[in-house]
């Protein structure tokens, strides 16, 4: 396997189980795969955090939002790996309900990725609705 077919075997698995996992009201798995180093920021659709106490915030806040959710697949248009750094770009679709209330939505999302320790890292996650 290419670095780029590891990388892509570890977004369709283990970041895919922690997407899954926020969306039912779990943020650990979400976290885990988070960097613990700065700067890492997220841009959402929802909110913005910008450092490490302000991205945890957000992930707790997400979690207490987020239950049953039914559906969500990440469609990955785009990415690339270069040496300890990678990105992906796609749509997220997901059926979820947000404080109780059933609703669906697609996603537009372009994250960065840094290589710690061996390990891959999200260390930026820009979310937007889209025009």
């Amino acid at each position: 396997m290419s670095e780029r077919d590891d990388f892509l075997a570890w977004v369709k698995s283990d970041l895919y189980a922690a997407e899954l996992a926020i969306h039912n009201g779990d943020a650990d798995l979400r976290r885990a795969l988070w960097s613990r180093e700065e700067p890492v920021s997220v841009l959402g659709a929802w909110h913005n955090a910008f450092g490490l106490r302000e991205v945890d915030e957000l992930f707790t806040h997400l979690a207490e939002s987020f239950s049953a959710c039914t559906s969500y697949a990440f469609d990955l248009r785009a990415c690339d790996v270069v040496g300890d750094l990678a990105w992906t770009a796609g749509f997220e679709r997901t059926a979820v309900s947000v404080h109780g209330e059933p609703t669906s939505y697609t996603l537009r999302v372009t994250q960065v990725y840094r290589r710690e320790e061996g390990w891959w890292r999200v260390a930026h996650r820009h979310g937007d609705k889209g025009p």
